[in-house]
């Protein structure tokens, strides 16, 4: 099992992958005139896509809880929502319904509809948007950890 340090190291390379992603994203203007059918364009949506779940998932799954296991808040068989409730509490996320709405959009990401452009460029933008809620998150962990000398 990897160390709650390892696990906030990995989030920050998913973090960094996210955001070079996105910088390409609006280097490029893609969503300005998103064009589905260039190859080189729908390469770098690919990436941004797969590097937004990537690090929506290892949130989820690994550090959330490896973070509550790590201060003695981690219940056996625990939801995801007791997880985010948890979270909420301790000042670690704004709102669970922000992290619920991550997840939605994490699961419309993976859908393409290539009759929907104006969703896909939607979804995307607020993708896009999170990357600053997802490091946030991770700074918050850190100095949580770092305020009880756990880290």
């Amino acid at each position: 099992m990897r160390t709650l340090k390892e696990n906030l190291e990995k989030a920050k390379l998913h973090l960094d992958r996210v955001k070079r992603a996105s910088q390409e994203i609006r280097k490029y203007e893609i969503l300005k005139n998103l064009d589905i059918e260039d190859f080189e364009t729908v390469k770098i949506i690919d990436t941004f896509t797969f590097r937004f779940i990537k690090l929506q998932d290892f949130l989820g799954q690994k550090l959330f809880k490896r973070f509550l296991d790590e201060i003695g808040e981690l219940e056996e068989n625990v939801s995801f929502l007791d997880v985010l409730d948890k979270l909420e509490k301790l000042r670690i996320i704004d709102t669970v319904e922000d992290w619920i709405e991550i997840r939605k959009l994490r699961n419309k990401l993976t859908h393409e509809y290539p009759d929907e452009l104006e969703e896909i460029k939607k979804e995307l933008e607020i993708a896009i948007d999170k990357i600053n809620l997802f490091e946030e998150v991770i700074i918050r962990i850190e100095n949580y950890l770092k305020n009880k000398n756990l880290l």
